[in-house]
């Protein structure tokens, strides 16, 4: 049919066009925050890419969830708007006629939803998760970002290096401060470098600096200078990397039917019918009269997918919570889409029938 080919067409590039403004848009701000923890120290400057990339993966089902949402309403209210929709009704078609092939076309789209919901989503995030951890279970002079002031993981040390020579291992103007046993010992010099000794154990070896020694309540402080002072680097014991729920697959979920687990669950399942109920939605709030056409109806769309995913996410923090049960909070928002949007399209077909003379049996008509 010409008029579903040219509705697939037109829903097609207007998708992509969405979809990139909305990934640009999510790209900057990911960009943004991952930066932020790169200089922060939180992740590594290395892995920044790597970190941005995952992200962006992670959330292209949502992106797509809202982009064939949006897509739709302004294909349809453009139709509507410039009487294209007249050829629809003049050919004996109601409004609901018109879910068959916008979900030929959006049907394909829903599928890649539900997969990278189901199964990348949590992909990205343990490979996220795994980097950090990785980042963070490493030993102090892999911290050591110079120009930087670092806290060893006990709280006991604080190091201070103004530049490192990773060729040669040697660094300049070091600062220590060391606290044990309640005395605090202070160590500056100008010159030192880092050793690695068979067992491999790392020290940081300074030469011609002073040092300063006491209990800092007490005024007991001693002043010495060395011409060689080791600072003994701690070894931290690797840890095995541990993923949350949010981070394991869906089978583990499966697995381990514990009331977070089956929120993470809800929530994954849920996102695929969301863009499914959108979609639904969508065909008859974007009929607007071709003489008053306008684009207000896009103001109620964001509502309507504002609406629709803050229940999604009510459903899993219930579930979580271990406040519902997963089969009573999983159905009632979906339904309540299909609901809305059986009453939007008997709305639509005859807007000029009282309210209460549409709900009467028998006088509804897809």
């Amino acid at each position: 049919m010409i008029f579903e080919q040219s509705l697939k067409k037109e829903l097609s590039y207007t998708t992509g066009a969405v979809f990139l403004v909305l990934m640009t848009i999510m790209m900057t701000t990911l960009v943004i925050r991952i930066l932020g923890f790169a200089a922060s120290g939180s992740i590594n400057p290395k892995d920044v890419v790597v970190l941005i990339m995952l992200a962006v993966i992670g959330y292209i089902s949502i992106i797509l969830s809202v982009s064939l949402f949006v897509a739709t309403m302004m294909v349809l209210i453009r139709w509507h708007k410039d009487s294209e929709m007249v050829v629809w009704y003049a050919s004996g078609l109601s409004l609901g006629k018109l879910y068959g092939p916008v979900l030929r076309f959006a049907s394909p789209w829903i599928i890649i939803i539900a997969i990278m919901a189901l199964f990348v989503w949590p992909w990205t995030n343990a490979k996220t998760s795994e980097i950090t951890q990785k980042f963070k279970g490493r030993d102090e002079t892999a911290m050591l970002i110079p120009g930087q002031f670092f806290e060893s993981a006990n709280s006991n040390r604080v190091f201070f290096i103004e530049s490192i020579d990773t060729a040669t291992s040697k660094i300049s103007n070091l600062f220590v401060a060391d606290h044990k046993n309640e005395r605090l010992t202070v160590a500056m010099a100008e010159t030192g470098n880092i050793n690695f000794l068979d067992n491999g154990v790392k020290q940081i070896k300074i030469h011609n600096g002073k040092r300063y020694e006491g209990q800092p309540t007490k005024g007991d402080f001693k002043i010495l200078e060395f011409e060689s002072y080791t600072v003994d680097i701690e070894k931290k014991a690797p840890k095995p990397i541990s993923f949350s729920p949010k981070e394991s697959s869906s089978l583990t979920l499966l697995e381990n039917p514990n009331p977070v687990s089956m929120g993470e669950l809800l929530w994954r399942i849920g996102l695929p019918l969301m863009a499914f109920g959108l979609i639904l939605i969508a065909v008859p709030l974007a009929y607007v009269n071709p003489r008053r056409g306008n684009y207000i109806t896009l103001i109620y769309a964001v509502f309507t997918y504002l609406i629709y995913s803050n229940l999604l996410n009510i459903s899993q923090t219930l579930v979580s919570d271990d406040k519902e049960t997963f089969i009573r909070a999983f159905w009632p928002i979906h339904v309540l889409a299909i609901v809305v949007a059986l009453l939007l399209v008997r709305h639509r077909n005859n807007p000029s029938i009282s309210w209460w003379k549409r709900q009467i049996p028998g006088g509804f008509k897809l």
